[in-house]
């Protein structure tokens, strides 16, 4: 195919950093009214080079042409008039404003006198062509998470972009919302614009994308391969090198006693604003509950009043027989929980501590590690070696501070010290947020080799597919409620319940 018929090109692209190599002489071409997905691992290179694209970065080696056209980029600004823009996984929005008024700042016009509603008319034509449904007037505040995505879309092509870089687009959307999206982005193609999409969900990849690119280490293993002619066991083995089991194993049981006991749970969250509303449930030891729901509709907050992060305002919380609500996170590990927290870097571990001392965390107070005051050295490091080797942790040695460790390793830090307290609960907030294939496979087996073993798991992940395949029951949160508990799996009743639709009027209208 001839240069000029690619709407990007990067070729020989390379960029260094103090002692990484974050993109190696990389190859990416994308082709007009296409979408072409880039995958790849935590730290593969997907970021920078996207970076590179939109003018964050300047490559160290190697050029960009666009439409057939050498380009040099010094700012986002410069990558916008020569129709390349980015939709950040993270909005930025701002959220006292209209649509209109969000869509319209930073350009050179209107100068003086906003005539909004002159706008707004040409805001309106562009959702019609492009399937993009949202109230041009209403506040950023007001609308879903979905129509906030559709509005940091609509700010793009108002610019006038042809080229559009999605960010991990559904990593904040109910499955009927990434279903819309899925058609915004088939009709952009379709008119002719251009888009990369970067994610980690393969079935997603495999169901939107026209062509992939797949980045290890900084390297490409494969540049523009047909979605139609791959699957997800080969795109798996580009991404980590090794061969990805995909069918885990879950075995039947029966749940036993019952173990986390919520009852009635009302709490503020940072803005003080209620965050749960007579939230109730339970979890049985033996089993794994998932809790689904959109992100910020009160499922951190329900981990951290159970882990006595958090106040709540009214309710109870029992861990067996113990009451733990509004106790410090003593009274709940002393009682039997643990907690694998959302943030694994600031809450989950002491990132300028070494690995042996994350690892102690919950033991350091026992024998034998603990004597008298102080620590047992030799004891400690015998420990934190054991836990290395059997949770297969990857770092030169336990005396290396955390900050260094990759997602996956460090996570597996984090699980390590967890699972070897014994705990009879397990709380696993977002457990394999950002981690690669094989690190999620590796955290969801020791998951399941838990609940084999009689814990008691509240999986909280906005990973649908995962809390399907992992749970023996799911409870759907919506605004700090809780919309009902489906036991089948089902899917498309799950999203319903997530954007608000409560059990009971699912199955009344299914009974029409």
């Amino acid at each position: 195919m001839p240069e000029s018929q690619y709407a990007v090109e990067m070729k020989g692209i390379v960029r260094r950093f103090p002692g990484v190599l974050a993109n190696d002489n990389i190859d990416f071409n994308l082709r007009t009214g296409e979408i072409h997905a880039l995958l790849g691992e935590n730290g593969a290179g997907k970021s920078t080079l996207m970076n590179i694209l939109t003018g964050l970065y300047r490559p160290d080696e190697g050029g960009i042409s666009v439409n057939g056209q050498r380009v040099y980029f010094n700012s986002p600004k410069d990558a916008i008039n020569a129709g390349i823009g980015m939709v950040h996984q993270h909005f930025m929005l701002v959220p006292s404003q209209s649509v209109t008024e969000n869509i319209l700042i930073g350009l050179d016009e209107p100068r003086f006198w906003l005539q909004l509603p002159k706008y707004e008319q040409k805001i309106k034509a562009l959702e019609d062509q492009f399937n993009l449904k949202v109230d041009p007037q209403a506040k950023i505040w007001q609308l879903s998470v979905g129509e906030q995505q559709r509005v940091e879309i609509l700010k793009m092509l108002y610019r006038g972009v042809s080229v559009l870089i999605m960010d991990e687009p559904t990593a904040v959307l109910a499955p009927q919302e990434i279903e819309g999206l899925f058609k915004t982005l088939r009709v952009m193609a379709a008119e002719g614009k251009s888009i990369v999409f970067i994610s980690h969900k393969l079935n997603e990849v495999l169901e939107i994308a026209d062509r992939i690119t797949v980045l290890r280490r900084g390297k490409v293993t494969a540049v523009g391969i047909k979605a139609s002619e791959t699957n997800r066991a080969e795109l798996a083995h580009l991404m980590v090198g090794r061969k990805v089991l995909f069918e885990l194993e879950k075995k039947e049981q029966e749940p036993g006693k019952r173990v986390l006991s919520i009852e009635d749970i009302h709490a503020l969250n940072n803005r003080r604003l209620p965050a749960l509303r007579g939230v109730s449930m339970h979890v049985c030891a033996g089993e794994i509950v998932g809790v689904a729901a959109i992100a910020g509709n009160g499922q951190s907050e329900l981990a951290e009043v159970i882990t006595g992060l958090r106040e709540c305002t009214a309710g109870r919380v029992l861990i067996g027989e113990n009451e733990v609500q509004n106790r410090s996170a003593r009274v709940s590990i002393d009682a039997g929980a643990a907690h694998i927290p959302e943030d694994r870097t600031h809450v989950g571990s002491a990132p300028n501590l070494s690995v042996t001392d994350n690892l102690i965390m919950k033991s350091y107070r026992r024998s034998p590690i603990s004597h008298g005051m102080s620590i047992n050295q030799s004891v400690a490091q015998e420990q934190a070696e054991s836990l290395k080797d059997e949770y297969d942790i990857i770092v030169p040695t336990i005396k290396t501070p955390v900050r260094l460790l990759s997602g996956g390793n460090l996570q597996r830090v984090i699980l390590a010290r967890e699972i070897s307290a014994e705990p009879e609960l397990m709380i696993a907030v977002q457990p394999t947020r950002g981690l690669d294939v094989g690190a999620i496979e590796g955290v969801q087996q020791l998951l399941l080799d838990q609940r084999e073993a009689g814990a008691a798991i509240l999986l909280i992940s906005e990973e649908l597919e995962e809390l399907v395949v992992l749970s023996d029951r799911i409870y759907v949160l919506y605004e700090g409620k809780v919309m009902g508990e489906v036991q089948n799996g089902d899917i498309d009743t799950i999203g319903q319940m997530m954007t608000g639709t409560r059990q009971e009027e699912i199955s009344t209208e299914a009974k029409r």
